[in-house]
């Protein structure tokens, strides 16, 4: 098993564990694979929920770019959230986790077709 499958399985218990959902894992590794190298990086496969900034990066480069949502105060509604839903005191909140969340809150899994 590869680098990223080992991800994947991580990524998928996260969701079982922490967020009380069962992932659709087809979507899980299209939504893995859209973050990139990011995934192989410590600081850049987390999302440092308590940063602004590091919200708004998600806001914008993620549902707005990516998903192709208007930007509207509804979106950090759903990443706060997806935030809460994974736990405000996890420490390692995963970038894929959290865009797969969003991903299924907005029903945009088409963008992964």
């Amino acid at each position: 098993m590869g680098k990223r499958d080992e991800l994947i399985e991580k990524y998928a218990e996260d969701l079982r564990s922490k967020c009380g959902m069962e992932p659709d894992m087809a979507l899980l590794t299209k939504v893995t694979i859209g973050c990139g190298p990011a995934i192989y990086n410590d600081d850049a496969s987390t999302v440092a929920s308590s940063q602004p900034g590091e919200l708004e990066t998600v806001k914008d480069n993620f549902l707005v770019k990516k998903l192709g949502l208007a930007d509207g105060p509804e979106l950090m509604e759903a990443i706060n959230a997806v935030v809460e839903t994974y736990g405000r005191s996890e420490r390692n909140k995963y970038r894929a986790v959290v865009y797969y969340m969003l991903t299924k809150h907005f029903g945009k899994e088409s963008v992964y077709g």
